[in-house]
């Protein structure tokens, strides 16, 4: 899931109607914050093509089919009034558009490298793109396949080709970030889309060295024996390799094209402030720079990325994350930096009953965009996922909608 550097400045708080909201946060009492529409606000959704999330709705669909519910999603964006489709291209080490690095995605046909008779991230260009919207096309560098199985994998896949460049761990198979070659290879693979289409960004998301399994090992020895000289620890090694990932795909990518951006949606807390007093007022069990490897905060302050899109998917006052105190701390993040502040919303959680009670509420979601309206660097919103911008189980996307997006609005720049 990143990338934009830059200037903002901070706006008045207005919408179409000059309207004021009651916000009530947990452990304070009800105070008016005035709302704001901005002029160049981002307001996206996420269209996740792994496992066949949101779209294809299966694999095996006709072309016209696949066509077809992919026009439906993009024209819901515009009945919502958002501006921005987040479509994961790249979904496991595998291609929606004609690659030649890689093998077309098995979310089409159903079988990894068979064409599915079109070409997917190009009509999504062209169609988002005559809507109005901006297409940022979605890649995951790292994931391989969500099975454990190599020989599952097309027989021209260049994990089969390269096996030496894959971790198998908690089920699932990897490319090792720690290997020069792998973090050549996934920049090549992914900037073959920025070379040959009018895409509007890149965008990574939450997935770098693989989330934690109880009782496994990640194994990189044999790289970290190479490669891991001069680092004090493992650890610093493993963040260092995800750094230059993000370096030189930001350079990279402004070699190509200087106008398309580069975006990451980080998990939503970097590290507790109990692990480190830069850290944020939160109890959470993961953190990126801990767990994942992914200094997120530097990104920013490094202004390797344009924008940044943390997935802050908790409610206002849940003890270990809450909202509230999350949008803040990357507010202060952002800030003088020039990359811009969007937010990652849970929509997928509004109206499913194994979540709490917070989330029974169909106005959750909008006293979200009412709190972080009163932060100048927060600049817009992105909602997982599209199946759910659609469906609204409880109608909380359209309370958003009603609330914060009196109009259309152009996405910035």
């Amino acid at each position: 899931m990143t990338r934009h550097m830059r200037q903002i400045t901070r706006r008045g708080f207005v919408t179409a109607a000059g309207a004021i909201t009651a916000l009530t946060v947990a452990g304070g009492a009800a105070a008016a914050v005035p709302r704001r529409s901005g002029p160049h606000d981002f307001r996206g959704m996420w269209l996740a093509t792994v496992a066949n999330r949101d779209w294809p709705s299966r694999p095996g669909l006709s072309a016209q089919a696949q066509r077809s519910e992919l026009l439906a999603h993009l024209d819901t964006a515009v009945a919502r009034r958002l501006n921005a489709v987040v479509l994961q291209v790249r979904p496991t080490a595998d291609a929606l558009w004609p690659s030649p690095y890689e093998p077309w995605s098995q979310y089409l046909t159903g079988v990894q490298g068979r064409s599915p008779g079109w070409d997917p991230l190009g009509t999504a260009v062209t169609e988002a793109h005559k809507r109005g919207l901006q297409l940022h096309a979605w890649f995951n560098p790292y994931r391989v396949a969500n099975h454990p199985d190599l020989s599952r994998l097309s027989p021209r896949h260049p994990a089969r080709r390269n096996p030496e460049w894959v971790v198998p761990y908690g089920g699932r198979l990897y490319y090792n970030p720690g290997l020069p070659q792998v973090r050549a290879f996934v920049q090549d693979a992914m900037l073959d889309a920025v070379r040959h289409y009018a895409i509007d960004a890149v965008h990574w998301d939450d997935y770098f060295y693989p989330y934690p399994v109880a009782g496994e090992v990640f194994d990189d020895d044999a790289a970290y024996a190479r490669y891991g000289a001069g680092f004090p620890t493992r650890a610093a090694w493993r963040r260092n390799n995800i750094d230059r990932l993000v370096a030189e795909t930001a350079e990279r990518i402004k070699q190509i094209n200087g106008q398309v951006r580069f975006g990451i949606s980080p998990f939503g807390v970097w590290r507790n402030a109990a692990t480190d007093p830069r850290g944020s007022a939160t109890r959470a069990g993961v953190q990126t720079y801990d767990d994942l490897y992914a200094d997120t905060r530097k990104w920013v302050r490094q202004r390797w990325i344009d924008y940044v899109v943390p997935q802050l998917y908790w409610h206002i006052g849940m003890a270990a994350a809450d909202y509230a105190k999350l949008v803040p701390w990357w507010d202060a993040v952002v800030e003088g930096t020039g990359v811009q502040l969007y937010v990652g919303e849970a929509l997928y959680k509004a109206g499913d009953p194994a979540q709490p009670d917070a989330w029974q509420d169909p106005a959750e979601l909008s006293r979200h965009l009412t709190l972080a309206h009163s932060y100048a660097n927060v600049r817009g919103h992105c909602f997982f996922a599209a199946q759910e911008v659609g469906t609204d189980r409880i109608g909380a996307m359209a309370r958003v909608v009603a609330d914060h997006y009196p109009t259309r609005i152009r996405a910035p720049y």
